[in-house]
């Protein structure tokens, strides 16, 4: 049976705890107020095309803690989702050397200076091969709604926020500042100013919080769990600015992935396809 979003919220506090909080949009997301929603420059979550953030650590899945590794890639490929254009960010996750996950995500920034998050399209895959996307989400598609991955003013004390609800598939992704002004040194090198978000699914208290650390004028740093099953921890270790051919190569990368989601997903193929930034 299909569930609202007050009966989720509902059910969601039934579970009691502070893994169990709820939270709602503290923005409007309004479309009109976009103007310019392609240029990503949060000071926390700077998305320019042609950078590629490599985070590394560890993670306990598939029965021991594995080898992990995070490659974070911003395209120069743009995307209309619920009509907002928004930067394609494409994201590689490995376990042991292995591909376990890649990932079209979808951000854009409104004239408040809050970044959104408005779908992704996650493709797994066991044994090197692919193994289905059920974790699709699209904003405007199928009752999905955009959240916020950054505010534009975060503050100790402010309320939760919504980073993305789908009840389609379930998720429904919380946040809130946990920290700011924090010293944090990671792969030799120290970041001052940090701001620390906590993130936790209401709907699933059992899987615990993640920690992600934002430094200014770079981004997510460092993430670090807790009563997290998977105990997943990543640090940041290289930036990369990509050459024109690399650039040229991620975005051939993620176009045939977006292919591949127009063929596999229902959902996708709402979508408009992607367009490359001239």
């Amino acid at each position: 049976m299909k569930r609202t979003l007050a009966t989720l919220l509902s059910l969601s506090g039934l579970a009691g705890g502070a893994a169990a909080q709820t939270c709602d949009l503290t923005a409007t997301f309004d479309q009109g107020r976009f103007s310019t929603p392609t240029r990503i420059a949060n000071r926390w979550m700077p998305l320019v095309p042609g950078t590629q953030f490599i985070l590394e650590g560890r993670s306990n899945r598939g029965g021991g803690t594995l080898p992990h590794r995070v490659i974070l890639t911003v395209t120069d490929l743009t995307k209309v989702i619920d009509g907002v254009r928004t930067v394609v960010l494409w994201d590689r996750d490995m376990n042991e050397g292995e591909l376990e996950e890649s990932e079209l995500a979808f951000h854009a920034q409104d004239n408040d200076g809050n970044v959104w998050g408005l779908g992704e399209y996650p493709e797994e895959y066991e044994d090197g091969k692919f193994h289905g996307a059920p974790k699709t989400w699209i904003a405007g598609q199928q009752g999905a709604k955009a959240g916020l991955a950054i505010p534009a003013d975060p503050r100790i004390g402010s309320p939760p926020y919504l980073q993305g609800l789908s009840e389609r598939i379930d998720f429904y992704d919380c946040g809130r500042v946990h920290e700011m002004g924090q010293h944090v040194c990671v792969a030799g090198t120290c970041y001052d100013s940090v701001l620390v978000i906590d993130e936790w699914s209401p709907h699933d208290p059992a899987s615990g919080h993640q920690r992600k650390f934002y430094a200014p004028g770079v981004g997510n740093v460092q993430i670090t769990a807790v009563d997290d099953p998977e105990d997943e921890t990543l640090v940041l270790v290289k930036v990369v600015q990509l050459s024109q051919q690399e650039l040229a190569d991620a975005r051939a990368a993620a176009l045939a992935l977006e292919q591949h989601a127009m063929q596999v997903s229902a959902v996708y193929r709402l979508t408009a396809p992607a367009e490359h930034t001239q």
